[in-house]
């Protein structure tokens, strides 16, 4: 049975991933749609290698530009526009799978648009679930729509659930790659741009690179895994595994642990959530136990990573505080990129945005996107004022 998908997101990290292990299994995968922000040069290609029936792009003046580059080329592919362009895509009839592998919070209005279409989802896109996960979960069971994981570490645990779904969970560990700076012994506030992108284990884009790097990444996860597999954020941990081995371990209540073990390569979960619940062959070099020197553990310092402990705190406050936090992330991760801010403003700006923020106990999802924007506001302010400081 032939699976028909569209992948928001397509010219990312994840998204050309997605791509990739499409071509290579070769069979009962069809490309049905395409979406990009910008990025028409990439998108010109994947038209080219897998003629979807329609494509989306965000930017009007790059969707100008390939329309034209479609007609002069005689390419069959629709090509859509904006909001409305993504609709279109999500609508086509015979779509089963989208895959949301869109950046940043922009994602969580199309994952919802797809739910209320009926389609599954395989999500890599984590910010609309620490903004409005539960709101996500209940909407794909009204829906009967499946959630699959595409995130190595949530990828590891769905997979290690399902191996034994009866036995009692003491508590699940996460493993981080921890970066490049979980040994790194200097001021954190002269920490470059350059130095924070130079992850050491994933070629990722700029923004997760540095969540990578202040561990919000894994702030980010421990709410999704709570959210997606219904566990108590108290019975969720956190270690460093620099090796990116070990993907996540769940420890049962008789201390047994099944443990997830692959090779650090991004096409093994995505391969997994486009065949689902099948496992068929895979193309990539399989993980060789007699080259592996170590594996190495360790606890993540919270004085380092402050925006760990900040993702805890808020998981348990709930309701609309983590769509507070992610918001000023966001924005606090974009300064620091723009180098408008230091390493360590991003953690002191989340926390100071999530502090003067008036809760709303009614987590609707109304009240979500209220938060955000808030947030958002709060927190470039905050920036203003730091640079208010350097120009003095």
């Amino acid at each position: 049975m032939t699976k028909n998908i569209i992948i928001l997101g397509s010219s990312g990290s994840i998204g050309s991933q997605t791509l990739d292990v499409i071509a290579k299994i070769n069979k009962n995968i069809c490309v049905s749609g395409l979406a990009v922000n910008s990025n028409i040069d990439v998108l010109k290609s994947q038209i080219k290698n897998f003629k979807p029936i329609a494509v989306s792009v965000y930017d009007f003046s790059a969707y100008k530009k390939l329309k034209k580059w479609c007609n002069s080329n005689k390419m069959k592919t629709y090509v859509y526009n904006g909001d409305e362009g993504i609709k279109k895509l999500i609508s086509i009839k015979n779509v089963d799978t989208v895959i949301a592998a869109m950046s940043g919070s922009i994602g969580l209005k199309y994952i919802i648009m797809s739910i209320n279409y009926k389609k599954n989802i395989a999500i890599a896109n984590k910010e609309p679930f620490v903004m409005a996960g539960n709101y996500i979960m209940k909407l794909a069971k009204t829906k009967n729509v499946s959630i699959i994981p595409i995130d190595s570490e949530h990828s590891a645990i769905f997979q290690c659930l399902n191996i034994d779904k009866k036995s009692k969970i003491r508590r699940i560990i996460l493993t981080a790659s921890g970066g490049p700076f979980y040994k790194y012994s200097n001021n954190f506030s002269n920490i470059t741009v350059d130095e924070a992108l130079n992850h050491p284990t994933w070629k990722m884009g700029k923004k997760i690179t540095i969540d990578s790097a202040t561990l919000m990444n894994k702030g980010f996860e421990i709410i999704e895994a709570s959210i997606l597999f219904g566990i108590d954020i108290n019975k969720i941990d956190v270690l460093i595994h620099p090796q990116s081995i070990i993907h996540s371990m769940i420890e049962y209540i008789d201390g047994s642990i099944i443990a997830y073990i692959s090779k650090n390569d991004m096409h093994i979960p995505i391969q997994y959530a486009i065949t689902y619940p099948e496992r068929i062959n895979s193309c990539i070099d399989f993980l060789d136990f007699n080259k592996l020197r170590k594996l190495e553990f360790y606890e993540p310092e919270i004085y380092k990573f402050p925006c760990l402990k900040i993702a805890y705190d808020v998981a348990k406050i709930g309701y609309t505080s983590p769509s507070v936090m992610n918001a000023a992330n966001e924005v606090a991760v974009y300064a620091f990129l723009k180098k408008e801010i230091k390493f360590t403003d991003i953690s002191n700006i989340i926390y100071k945005t999530v502090k003067a923020h008036k809760i709303f106990n009614n987590v609707s999802l109304s009240n979500i996107m209220r938060s955000d924007i808030w947030a958002r506001e709060y927190a470039k302010n905050l920036i203003l004022k730091i640079k208010s400081i350097k120009q003095i």
